[in-house]
């Protein structure tokens, strides 16, 4: 990204077109940001180019022609548009914010598909879109006998779309008004023309946080017992809350207590507001105690948790601690869209079914790794019905909607209930399509839910926790990863250019 030109914003601020005329959007701005990003990820390539090397496995020559061809696109995509259209307006942000990460995951499947780990294109790009957007859901079996390359460049895929993800919510998202996000608008940052400038900003902290929190927890994981790779790989997907493992029997691989409980914290870490350990950074501890959205999604995983625990033992799965354990990990893990599994706990009785279905879609807080909904909406609706309900009962009162203390715009509270709308809407779009592709129900249902909130595994036999999307045909895969994109873009980024207004407007 390039540094903000005051002067070149105004001629590209989103102003209104003629009736009836084609906006012009300038696409050299959109093409500079693309192709750095292209570069870097092509560079990243690198470091698996790397281990295999070291262990003398051939695919290191994939890595080294897929690192050399993504950085010679992205460097004459950046070289070409270097100088030219360097402010971004609100029109570019939702076309670059959505191409980007179609482009990045272009790039990214190219060592799945040349490498033949994959059979088809379609696997590569649908493993890709699935790491980049720390959705988790696989293609991939044999993992345990993978070459460490392939097993790097999934976690190295993860962990790069979980700091993108945190950047384009903190810095990008607010000033889209994405999903009532603006309620996080930095207030230094009030334009549209300063997104540039505030990413930059923010991904300096956000990468050195994570950074640390990355390692931090591969030293916990290390200690408890993982091989080297084992821990790298593993400590980048929990701190993005990605899911992607070494092993095709992810954590339950280890049956370790100590892994679960490490893997637990970090995935619970990498959910909550990254906004948080930059204050925390800056001696302001307060925040991540008193904040109301951490306080609501830690009450709400402490009682999900004890509902599982509960189930366990009403069905005789398991009993005491060994019950709390798997019902612990496995349970933030599908709170918080991360998609590890330590067992199969679709069969922990009929209302398991339906627990971890809704489970799948709340997510964690915003301005994290995690997906879904997110809890600050729920809790904005929950605020919406509370003041009616109180309007209902006294008329002449005067009822106003909080978040953190502070008033609710009505704008906020409108884009929140759109997104519910879209949200909903999107989902059974998703699940009728996977349907008519010929699909199950269970797995339809799963498969769109688990999409959509960018969770991984789906419930039943076919991509259950034990299970894999690679028996699925080619139509539903490309469905599914269409459906993890939008879920991941917070759906209106999508949808808005999607527009035929948005092209005249």
């Amino acid at each position: 990204m390039t540094p903000f030109d005051e002067e070149a914003a105004p001629q590209n601020r989103w102003t209104p077109a003629p009736a009836g005329a084609r906006a012009f959007i300038d696409p050299r701005p959109i093409v500079l940001v693309i192709g750095a990003l292209v570069f870097m990820l092509g560079a990243a390539m690198l470091l698996p180019a790397f281990a295999d090397f070291i262990v003398g496995d051939a695919d290191w020559q994939i890595f080294g022609l897929s690192s050399l061809f993504t950085m010679s696109c992205g460097g004459v995509m950046f070289l070409a548009t270097r100088g030219s259209g360097q402010g971004l307006s609100t029109r570019q942000a939702f076309v670059m914010t959505a191409l980007v990460w179609v482009m990045l995951a272009l790039f990214a499947s190219l060592p799945f598909y040349w490498s033949g780990v994959v059979p088809s294109f379609t696997d590569a790009y649908f493993e890709s879109i699935s790491g980049l957007t720390t959705t988790g859901a696989t293609v991939m079996t044999g993992l345990d006998d993978m070459p460490p390359g392939i097993l790097l460049w999934r976690g190295i895929m993860q962990w790069l779309g979980g700091l993108g993800i945190i950047v384009m919510a903190v810095s990008v998202l607010p000033m889209l008004q994405i999903g009532g996000m603006q309620l996080f608008k930095a207030e230094a940052f009030d334009t549209p023309e300063k997104i540039l400038p505030r990413a930059q900003q923010i991904s300096g902290f956000m990468t050195l946080i994570f950074l640390n929190l990355t390692g931090l927890c591969m030293l916990a994981y290390l200690m408890a017992g993982m091989s080297f790779l084992d821990a790298l790989v593993h400590a980048m997907t929990t701190v993005a809350t990605g899911g992607f493992s070494t092993r095709d029997a992810s954590l339950g691989y280890f049956d370790s207590t100590a892994i679960d409980m490490i893997a637990t914290t970090f995935m619970v870490v990498g959910s909550l507001p990254f906004l948080l350990y930059v204050q925390a950074l800056q001696g302001s501890w307060k925040p991540l105690g008193t904040d109301g959205q951490v306080r609501a999604f830690l009450t709400l995983l402490c009682g999900t948790i004890i509902f599982a625990w509960s189930l366990e033992i009403a069905y005789g799965v398991r009993a005491g601690w060994e019950a709390l354990r798997f019902a612990t990990v496995n349970v933030t893990s599908i709170l918080t869209g991360t998609g590890y599994a330590t067992t199969a706990y679709d069969g922990w009785g009929p209302a398991a079914v339906a627990f971890f279905f809704f489970l799948m879609f709340i997510g964690g807080c915003a301005g994290s790794t995690s997906c879904g909904i997110k809890i600050f909406r729920f809790q904005v609706l929950f605020q919406n019905v509370k003041q009616h309900l109180a309007q209902v009962l006294y008329p002449n009162g005067i009822f106003t909607q909080k978040f953190n203390g502070r008033p609710i715009a009505d704008d906020v509270t409108s884009a929140v209930m759109s997104f519910f709308f879209l949200y909903i809407f999107t989902f059974a779009v998703s699940a009728t399509a996977l349907s008519i592709a010929g699909v199950d129900t269970l797995t339809a249902l799963s498969g769109a839910g688990s999409a959509i909130s960018n969770v991984g595994p789906g419930l039943g036999a076919l991509i259950g926790p034990a299970g894999n999307y690679q028996p699925l045909p080619d139509v539903a895969k490309w469905i599914l990863l269409i459906t993890m994109l939008i879920g991941r873009l917070e759906l209106f980024t999508v949808l808005v250019i999607l527009s035929p207004r948005f092209w005249r407007a």
